[in-house]
């Protein structure tokens, strides 16, 4: 590949990064296109398409339980995925530079184990690895642990701060040569012994980050390499970023410590009109009849199966306490929600269905490949982002366009790398290395 071109620099680079889908209505099954969720080969070419299109890193969602809905598994959710961890570690044979990002939960897991598989990762890849640190606070999930609801939900970032944090004393605590003792007391650890793995390449690896709430802004901002955030418009991204960069002096942080990266969708078209068709038979696509209801019903608390998906909202309030959903996050204000959606209906008259493919169904960047990087970069340059996750809507060829087509051009303008220039994730992202202690260096 050719170098970048001079009159390019000073412009701010995208990050990209690639999402494997399957989670929720964003995977269009019924496409021809569609392949297997669980056959290795699938990872396979999703993580090699986006290694050929030089992105950060290939990030992996988990879960701990299949999601319930009115007590049956979830028609959403994928079975048999395997874990991600272990499926990224065998991603790491068959990829060179791309960074690999497992979602592993902090609520369940032990900061000794997870300190041990993430450093594992680490050096199989050559300095690659990331986690993505999630939380959980429901007896549901917890079931499965023989815990239960251990955990009070105010209490789920205090203790995933603190596994952040023991974790990171376990990776220090091997110096040049061999490991010394290490010793954590804290509020939910109180730990002691010796690491068995040598400090990983990174020295630690990359730590995702996704929460949203002011208790999710404060921990991304103390201990998160890089937020995974669900803020796809410019001014709400704008909002956003500057709000959670603000919060890094406090921690002796610059900005340019913590990499803010929304998750988006793609649909390209030759024209405009051809990307916006295409994009709204995806969005029909991804809120079917069924779906239309599942996602009603989870506002509405209720059992709305005898309702039409092609006739009106439901005259009946939504009831605050019900529980027809199993690990699904649950709607913060339904009434509220409730009354948007009727505002919205009857000012377009809008059935069921379309009420729930207008305020779900939405793509992130639609038009040709042009106007796609334009406008990625525009969102970059003008501080509402430092890149993106994309999450495809096909498996697993749903990202070939995008690199085939969108990443030339987002070249040509100087806004993306035309070669990887460092091997560790913590280069591609620009992150500043992680330094020892000077008390445990050998």
């Amino acid at each position: 590949m050719t170098h970048d071109h001079g009159a390019h620099r000073g412009r701010k680079r995208i990050h990209l990064a690639a999402h494997f889908p399957g989670v929720n209505n964003t995977t269009v099954w019924a496409d021809p296109r569609s392949g297997s969720q669980i056959d290795f080969s699938s990872f396979v070419h999703l993580a090699r398409t986006a290694e050929r299109g030089l992105f950060d890193f290939f990030f992996l969602a988990e879960g701990l339980r299949l999601r319930e809905h009115h007590g049956r598994v979830h028609d959403l959710d994928v079975v048999g995925r395997p874990e991600s961890l272990t499926l990224l570690s065998a991603l790491a044979a068959v990829t060179d530079r791309l960074g690999l990002a497992a979602t592993v939960n902090a609520t369940f897991n032990e900061p000794y184990e997870l300190a041990r598989r993430l450093a594992s990762l680490d050096h199989l890849s050559g300095g690659r690895a990331a986690w993505n640190v999630v939380t959980s606070s429901d007896a549901f999930t917890g079931e499965n642990f023989r815990r239960g609801g251990f955990l009070d939900r105010a209490d789920r970032y205090t203790r995933a701060a603190e596994s952040v944090a023991t974790a990171r004393e376990l990776w220090d605590s091997w110096p040049a040569g061999a490991p010394r003792p290490f010793a954590h007391h804290g509020r939910h650890f109180d730990i002691s012994g010796t690491f068995d793995v040598a400090r990983p390449p990174q020295g630690h690896p990359v730590i995702i980050q996704a929460g949203d709430s002011a208790e999710g802004r404060e921990f991304a901002a103390s201990a998160a390499d890089v937020v995974f955030s669900r803020h796809g418009g410019l001014d709400a991204g704008r909002a956003f970023h500057a709000d959670v960069k603000r919060r890094l002096g406090a921690y002796g942080r610059r900005p340019e410590d913590l990499k803010i990266m929304p998750g988006v969708t793609v649909v390209l078209g030759d024209t405009a009109a051809e990307a916006q068709e295409k994009a709204a038979e995806i969005r029909r696509q991804q809120v079917s009849p069924q779906t239309a209801l599942l996602t009603l019903e989870q506002v509405w608390g209720r059992d709305l199966s005898a309702y039409d998906p092609d006739g009106p909202l439901p005259d009946i309030d939504p009831d605050p306490a019900g529980d027809v959903a199993h690990g699904r996050v649950r709607v913060a204000d339904p009434l509220a929600v409730a009354a948007r959606w009727r505002a919205l209906a009857e000012a377009k008259g809008l059935s069921i269905r379309q009420t729930v493919i207008e305020t779900s169904g939405r793509q992130s960047f639609i038009g040709t490949p042009g106007a796609v990087a334009a406008e990625m970069a525009e969102f970059v340059a003008k501080g509402a982002a430092d890149g993106f996750i994309l999450v495809p809507h096909l498996t697993p060829g749903g990202l070939d366009d995008f690199v085939d087509r969108v990443v030339p051009l987002l070249q040509e303008r100087g806004a993306f790398r035309t070669e990887y220039t460092g091997t560790t994730l913590r280069e591609h992202l620009g992150l500043p290395a992680a330094r020892q202690p000077d008390h445990v260096k050998g």
